[in-house]
């Protein structure tokens, strides 16, 4: 369910305990998604654990299981673990019925590139919302590579939902250059190249999450990554042989991001936060809080399926202004919310700049977080591509006293104000709080949970 389609839920976050204990935060949904597809064409049995239970997840689970990969669950002493069989590269079966994608487009783009090297036929449909959305990003290399796409009935355009594509096999290898920046791309014309006789080559001129490249060769596939003239060059052997892995999905450094930065701001907090992705193309924000100095140690680190994973242990610490370098910007996108909060609390300025794309997310997150914290009594000044704030040197801020903070209906503008609550006086009053649910729905779960481990000690 939508949350526009939710009544208001407004709620006060005030100062309380400080963050103490362990938590365990939910999955991250790009290697949630990627677990269960290279599950599906490994040999043999691939074990899931944190997998995120998303919608979005979900529908690949669906289409993988309708092209032939058995998938199952199981209850564990740690949750939920997904079994996933496969087919083998190069074994996916006709789908009886068209595949449904829901709302995912990760879903859709990826397993449009699953099935170009394939010789099956296939319909993909989706929600009225991903149905406006232009395929023809990942439509274009994949022709090149043999896949022939037409547009189904009711399609809105030659490029849109509901499309129908047939693989081809043996596909052709390319060389592609990304013309636009995008993970999916990439990663569609790569899974086209597992069951691709040859070498097929991305150009990727500038840099995108590469979850892709490190799952894949987790789980055995020949891929190299070079870097020749800043440009990224990522190459796979094709007609691959993907081996079945255990996974445990690292928990989203986004939803990691709130608690890490409300352990810092609240007085006495020392938390540990299990399990968190360190991917050097997601963490960034990590850097810039201890370039603040923030207290955040990685215990136990771990590689797993390829990911760098480690527990965060986060204490409550003097923060002191920084100019965020521009060039972290596409690394911590999400997190700028939030390190706007803890830059409120800081001693001295904090100056953030390129940041322009933050005004076309789910809100204009730029002036919505300016309005925000100024109206709970932060200093804060908007330039066209950013903030400046002035902090409080670790004074708690006023608080909204009698006005409540406009979300926007954004799940980031919401729980990053839910932080500034607990380091002010008066409390923040959150016009909304039902997006948090729909984006991360054990939130409010986790963040009792941290304050009551102080009061149980």
């Amino acid at each position: 369910m939508s949350h526009a389609n939710l009544a208001p839920s407004p709620r006060l976050f005030k100062a309380g305990a400080p963050l103490t204990g362990r938590i365990r935060v939910p999955g991250d949904k790009s290697i949630s998604h990627r677990s269960l597809m290279f599950g599906a064409l490994a040999s043999g049995e691939t074990r899931v654990r944190g997998l995120l239970e998303g919608e979005d997840v979900m529908a690949t689970g669906r289409a993988l299981t309708a092209m032939g990969a058995h998938i199952t669950t199981r209850a564990t002493a740690e949750g939920e673990e997904y079994l996933v069989r496969g087919t083998g590269v190069g074994a996916l079966m006709q789908p009886e019925t068209a595949l449904d994608m829901g709302n995912s487009g990760t879903s859709t783009r990826l397993l449009m590139g699953l099935v170009a090297s394939h010789a099956i036929t296939a319909t993909f449909i989706g929600d009225a919302s991903l149905s406006k959305r232009p395929m023809g990003r990942v439509i274009d290399p994949l022709t090149l590579m043999g896949a022939e796409f037409t547009a189904t009935p009711g399609a809105k355009g030659a490029q849109t939902l509901p499309l129908t594509m047939r693989g081809a096999y043996p596909a052709v290898p390319i060389e592609y250059r990304l013309p636009v920046a995008s993970a999916q791309v990439k990663s569609a014309v790569l899974l086209a190249g597992l069951n691709t006789p040859g070498i097929t080559r991305v150009i990727e001129p500038v840099a995108t999450r590469d979850h892709t490249e490190r799952m894949l060769t987790g789980f055995g596939a020949e891929l190299e990554v070079e870097e020749v003239d800043g440009e990224r060059i990522i190459s796979i052997r094709g007609e691959a042989e993907l081996i079945a892995q255990d996974i445990t999905v690292p928990g989203d450094p986004s939803s990691a991001a709130f608690f890490v930065v409300a352990a810092l701001l609240v007085e006495g907090s020392d938390l540990i936060i299990e399990n968190v992705g360190l991917n050097p193309t997601r963490a960034a924000l990590f850097t810039v809080l201890r370039q603040m100095g923030g207290s955040i140690e990685e215990l136990g680190r771990r590689e797993i399926g390829g990911e760098p994973v480690a527990d965060l242990r986060v204490r409550h610490s003097q923060l002191t202004g920084v100019e965020v370098d521009p060039a972290l910007a596409p690394a911590m996108i999400d997190e700028f919310p939030v390190l706007f909060v803890a830059a409120s609390l800081a001693k001295g300025r904090t100056v953030t700049t390129g940041l322009e794309e933050l005004r076309v997310k789910e809100s204009d997150r730029l002036n919505a977080m300016a309005e925000a914290l100024t109206s709970a009594g932060a200093t804060i000044e908007e330039r066209e591509d950013g903030l400046i704030i002035t902090g409080t040197g670790g004074e708690p801020l006023r608080g909204t006293a009698n006005s409540h903070v406009t979300t926007h209906l954004d799940h980031r503008i919401a729980m990053s104000m839910a932080v500034a609550g607990l380091a002010s006086k008066d409390g923040v009053d959150i016009d909304d709080i039902s997006p948090i649910a729909t984006s991360f729905p054990n939130f409010m779960a986790l963040l009792e949970q941290a304050q009551e481990a102080d009061t149980a000690e």
